[in-house]
């Protein structure tokens, strides 16, 4: 190598290496005034820490940092909660959670059919897509469903060479989401 890209090696990790040295030596000053202020206080000198002392200034910036972060809580900012696929801690476990119960007569045909009841008896492929050929286990008739094609308690979200995928309505409150996943596979011993 030349003398000029050592040279040039030397000064960029120089520059990597004290780049975020400076920038967090001139953060440090600023944060502590505009703590100080944000309280409506106003900025106290704040004494330089001795060679043999640990730093004094940071404890004020902690202190300053965690009354900020406490205000933005107070004033319903600064904290969310996810609750990914736990359930919600503020529902009670001693309620017993009921059935769905669907009232009144259903309708004829493919929105009267509940996903519990059906059964996938054939999937054929078309130029429009995939077609999937259902029973119903209650009054044994037979029915062709589409996607997006809306059944009694939910819809049908994607049909495959080997399944169907539903999305089922939830009738529970205390479910994180109002709805479920089915999944009816043509299986090759159905009669």
């Amino acid at each position: 190598m030349s003398r000029i890209a050592v040279g040039l090696s030397v000064l960029l990790l120089a520059l990597l290496v004290l780049a975020p040295l400076a920038a967090a030596a001139q953060d440090q000053q600023p944060e502590a005034t505009e703590g100080a202020q944000a309280g409506g206080q106003e900025p106290e000198a704040v004494a330089p820490a001795e060679p043999g002392e640990e730093g004094g200034g940071e404890d004020l910036q902690d202190i300053d940092e965690l009354l900020r972060g406490e205000s933005e809580v107070l004033a319903g900012e600064g904290y969310s909660y996810d609750p990914g696929s736990r359930r919600d801690p503020f529902k009670s476990l001693l309620v017993a959670t009921q059935a769905a119960e669907f009232r009144g007569p259903r309708p004829e045909g493919i929105p009267g059919l509940l996903i519990d009841e059906v059964m996938v008896s054939g999937i054929f492929r078309t130029s429009q897509g995939y077609v999937a050929q259902v029973q119903s286990a209650e009054n044994e008739k037979s029915f062709l469903l589409r996607e997006g094609d809306q059944l009694y308690d939910g819809d049908v979200v994607r049909i495959t060479d080997d399944e169907i995928v539903f999305k089922q309505i939830v009738q529970d409150p205390t479910a994180l989401k109002p709805f479920r996943e089915v999944v009816k596979t043509l299986s090759a011993d159905q009669p």
